[in-house]
């Protein structure tokens, strides 16, 4: 009888083992926030929410905006959007506006101001500088407009714009151009140039794409450069813009 009430005595007072510190998150169920109040991020500087939607756009004088209501219908359950359109000296775009977005000119100033509804809710925050963006980029465009200049890098790379293409029959639109492509291929890579669009070949291993809309420039020249995506290791490819690439070392064998 002893024995037993010694060896339970020996069992109870056993110590318990205890995980370290760096563990306990793994097998926790809780967060480490909670379980841990003292524990600090790794970084100190507070969190700061994106301020791209309040920042006021630059107006040119040669740019007018005008603000477009949508036809009164049936009532749905998706409010109706309105429409900026912008128009300057190098064409015309439009920019939705939701429903929870107020638009304001102050044309002394030449400054257009967007705002929201209320800055609590995400979504109208995500919306607010995105339109703010789509709008300042159709404002540069009908005044600047955007461009894209693309880089062939490698030997007997080229490229050319011709009227008319050998594998399209059937252009998308009178008298669209094409951008021929000599990248490597048995055989000529031809893309039809997008309607508001301008492509040329300003040198054999250059092209220069000019347009208003900012995503339709650049949507092209990601569409060209899928062709010949830049590799590291030969630093081959085309390149958009200011693009580059970090060489890596030849695997030796």
């Amino acid at each position: 009888m002893a024995s037993k009430t010694s060896s339970l005595l020996r069992h109870t007072t056993r110590p318990i083992s205890t995980l370290p510190d760096f563990l306990l998150p793994a097998f926790h169920p809780l967060p480490r926030s909670i379980t841990h109040p003292s524990h600090r991020p790794f970084t100190t500087s507070p969190r700061l929410m994106s301020r791209v939607g309040a920042e006021p756009i630059p107006l040119p004088p040669s740019v007018h905006l005008r603000l477009v209501e949508p036809p009164k219908g049936p009532i749905t359950r998706v409010e109706p959007l309105r429409t900026i359109e912008v128009e300057g000296p190098l064409g015309k775009a439009s920019v939705q506006l939701p429903a929870f977005v107020n638009y304001s000119v102050d044309e002394i100033a030449g400054k257009a101001y967007l705002s929201v509804l209320d800055r609590k809710v995400r979504d109208q925050r995500e919306m607010w500088g995105t339109t703010r963006t789509y709008l300042s980029n159709h404002i540069l465009g009908v005044s600047e407009g955007h461009t894209a200049i693309l880089r062939l890098v490698g030997v007997g790379y080229r490229a050319t714009v011709e009227p008319t293409a050998i594998t399209v029959p059937v252009p998308a639109y009178p008298s669209q151009p094409f951008v021929s492509l000599k990248v490597g291929y048995s055989h000529p890579i031809e893309l039809g140039v997008p309607l508001g669009v301008k492509a040329s070949c300003p040198l054999p291993t250059r092209i220069l794409l000019e347009g208003v809309d900012k995503e339709t420039v650049m949507g092209f020249a990601a569409r060209i450069r899928k062709w010949r995506v830049p590799e590291p290791y030969k630093g081959k490819g085309i390149f958009v813009n200011d693009e580059t690439i970090r060489l890596k070392a030849k695997k030796i064998k």
